[in-house]
């Protein structure tokens, strides 16, 4: 890593075997996000008027382009963060995490959550059990009784609004919606 890590040790000394574990993860983080710009890095252990064990607090700071990560969560009675290598390792894997997570967001690969489709129901045809839905646009999407959730087909009228998963391909009728769920006068739309 280019950059320099700054490790400060409180309320221990200094540790070159921590030291080099802490510069190993360090160097680990690089690989999920290489425009790492700054690394500051606390090992702390308690106070030595503690009467339980020693849990070992570890708090990673990572400056990327236009933010600092910071990873800095409460062991609490972990007794496992009783062992310095396992506080840094969990620690540096939620760092990883972050990094990670900063990655797709940066590249723009983060899942958008679509408002789902919806439209209302123009045709039902009772007896040979189906119905269309058009949607805002016009479309018109056929649907099976058996598409209905709950059984509602037959709670089902003319002008009933509802939420669709569309089919990936078209049935013999055009598309055709896998699931169908009628929805009530507050609902999702498009802005």
């Amino acid at each position: 890593m280019d950059v320099p890590l700054e490790l400060s040790f409180r309320n221990m000394d200094p540790s070159d075997a921590v030291e080099a574990k802490v510069r190993e993860r360090v160097d680990k983080l690089e690989t999920f996000f290489g425009r790492i710009n700054a690394c500051r890095v606390v090992v702390e252990a308690p106070h030595r008027h503690h009467r339980k064990g020693k849990i070992y607090h570890v708090r990673i700071e990572i400056g990327v382009p236009g933010r600092t990560l910071i990873v800095d969560r409460d062991p609490g009675q972990h007794h496992a963060h009783e062992d310095v290598y396992v506080a840094i390792r969990d620690a540096f894997d939620a760092a990883r995490r972050q990094l990670e997570d900063h990655s797709r967001k940066a590249a723009g690969k983060v899942k958008a959550h679509e408002v789902p489709v919806h439209g209302a129901v123009s045709t039902l045809n009772g007896l040979q059990g189906y119905g269309i839905a058009t949607l805002p646009d016009g479309q018109e999407i056929y649907f099976h009784r058996n598409s209905v959730v709950n059984d509602g087909f037959a709670k089902l009228d003319v002008g009933d609004e509802v939420r669709l998963v569309v089919a990936e391909g078209e049935s013999a009728k055009g598309p055709q919606a896998s699931t169908v769920t009628p929805i009530g006068k507050h609902h999702l739309t498009e802005r």
